[in-house]
């Protein structure tokens, strides 16, 4: 009888562990509420750019990617996605989708403008820049390299 309390009051602290464990990491993420204002931009493509994703102002985290959606007018992405309460955005900023690093995720970067009228909630960001494609920049210097092999490369008869 006293090792079915004892294994009861284990089982127990295991499952109060792992509650803890589940609500750490759920306020240590970005889900639920966003929180501040929302804004949008369009883009000509958003590869690799998800829901969830950082915005950023100068390398620090503002906001996040609410979600992406495809203008049926003008058939570019559109992103709608949120920037914490009191940072006021001049109505000339700019958008860019960038990556982390050659192979990484890709986040919304903001370059703040000069104008002295700020984005109100719902705003718009109309001066973008599209996320680059690594897949095309390969195939477009392949293809400019015209078959030849690279320089010192060995493969021909000396002259």
């Amino acid at each position: 009888m006293s090792h079915n309390i004892v294994e009861t009051i284990l089982g127990a602290l295991v499952l109060l562990v792992a509650v803890g464990f589940v609500g750490w990491a759920y306020g240590r993420s970005d889900v639920g509420d966003p929180g501040g204002y929302t804004l949008s931009a369009s883009f000509d493509r958003v590869d690799g750019l998800l829901p969830g994703a950082d915005v950023r102002v100068s390398g620090i985290k503002v906001g996040r990617v609410i979600d992406t959606s495809l203008d049926p007018v003008t058939f570019r992405a559109r992103v709608r996605f949120s920037v914490i309460s009191g940072l006021e955005l001049p109505a000339d900023s700019s958008a860019a989708i960038v990556s982390t690093g050659l192979l990484g995720s890709k986040y919304l970067s903001l370059l703040p403008g000069a104008d002295d009228v700020a984005l109100a909630p719902g705003g718009e960001i109309t001066l973008t820049q599209s996320s680059v494609n690594l897949e095309d920049l390969i195939g477009r210097y392949i293809f400019s390299q015209g078959g030849q092999s690279p320089a010192g490369a060995g493969g021909g008869a000396a002259p």
